[in-house]
């Protein structure tokens, strides 16, 4: 077994998922913004930290993406971030692509960039403590996309990136993500899902990446936020299974799934249904940002110094999603 699949199946087993923390400085100021708390340096690591010293980290958080600037950051006891992490035995990552920008030949849809370098900054990141990595295509549906372009400029990238880091040893998160903004139906999202992750993998095995050391981040299938034609989370959980199997190698040991948008509870809930019905040999788990920190932030904000009621909020969600990545979950057990 390869030194890359045991990692993989480290961040993902017995039920724990990846905490996605990588939003980039001006993301978190907007989160920040929201519940009127200054965005500094200092108050963005210290509601991270407050979340990375919980007891949930050592039980349910397999992985934590981090953005460049925490990464080199040092706690309050002074210790490196990726130090504190693994400390509470989990894996730090770090997101290395440098942000969507306009696909050249389509304007309307976007190419992840973040290549030229690459090489350099993933042996920094790894010096740094960094054991897995993550790069996110964007993908938006109308009739007329995602283009070929944009599937194939994308899947391209994704898969030279991911050689780019199986190089550096460490494991790439593939993530693909068809946004659920718009009014398409579940069934577009499903069609077009299938197609964009066929041809990431297309592309991984033409780069000659290593599937069993990779973590693939889908979307799920969901009809669109303007959509009139909402499925059920049953269906939810049964379309998306049946994408991935039709789409996804069966050499991947894992699957992280991001939550795009869904409310804490959505996410969790068919993130149980999906593991209720799998029947495949896939890990199905979780790689949440919004989804894991939202209840834990708003808390957070009211008293930035209450770092105790903060972790028991965060606890208590990221236990809420280790029990639906082994389909353990139910609704009674909310607070």
């Amino acid at each position: 077994m390869s030194e890359l699949n045991n990692i993989t199946l480290k961040i993902l087993e017995n039920g724990k998922g990846i905490l996605a923390a990588d939003e980039s400085t001006g993301t978190m100021t907007k989160r920040l913004d929201g519940v009127n708390v200054p965005s500094t340096p200092e108050n963005r690591l210290l509601f991270r930290e407050t979340l990375f010293s919980s007891s949930s980290m050592t039980e349910c958080i397999g992985g934590v993406i981090l953005y460049d600037e925490t990464i080199k950051q040092k706690s309050s006891k002074k210790n490196k971030i990726p130090e504190l992490i693994s400390e509470m035995g989990s894996a730090p990552g770090i997101k290395v692509d440098t942000g969507a920008k306009v696909l050249a030949g389509s304007p309307d849809e976007k190419i992840t960039e973040g290549l030229d370098g690459l090489r350099e900054r993933l042996k920094e990141y790894y010096k740094l403590g960094a054991k897995f990595t993550k790069w996110r295509g964007v993908y938006n549906i109308t009739k007329s996309f995602p283009s070929k372009l944009s599937i194939t400029s994308n899947a391209h990238a994704l898969a030279r990136y991911a050689a780019l880091v199986q190089e550096s040893n460490m494991v790439p998160i593939i993530e693909p993500e068809v946004l659920m903004d718009g009014n398409h139906t579940a069934e577009e999202c499903y069609k077009k899902t299938s197609e964009v992750i066929e041809r990431c993998f297309e592309e991984l095995i033409l780069h000659k990446v290593d599937l069993k050391g990779i973590i693939l981040k889908p979307n799920m299938i969901l009809a669109g936020n303007k959509s009139k034609s909402k499925i059920s989370n049953e269906e939810v959980a049964k379309l998306t299974l049946k994408c991935l199997k039709s789409s996804v190698p069966s050499e991947v040991p894992g699957v992280a799934f991001l939550s795009g948008g869904q409310s804490e509870l959505e996410a969790t809930e068919n993130l149980n249904l999906i593991n209720k019905y799998n029947d495949t040999n896939f890990i199905m788990s979780y790689s949440y940002g919004r989804a894991l920190q939202q209840s834990a932030l708003k808390f957070w904000s009211k008293d930035i110094q209450d770092i105790k009621g903060t972790q028991k909020i965060f606890n208590h969600r990221a236990k809420m999603n280790s029990l639906a990545a082994q389909g353990k979950w139910s609704k009674d057990l909310e607070i």
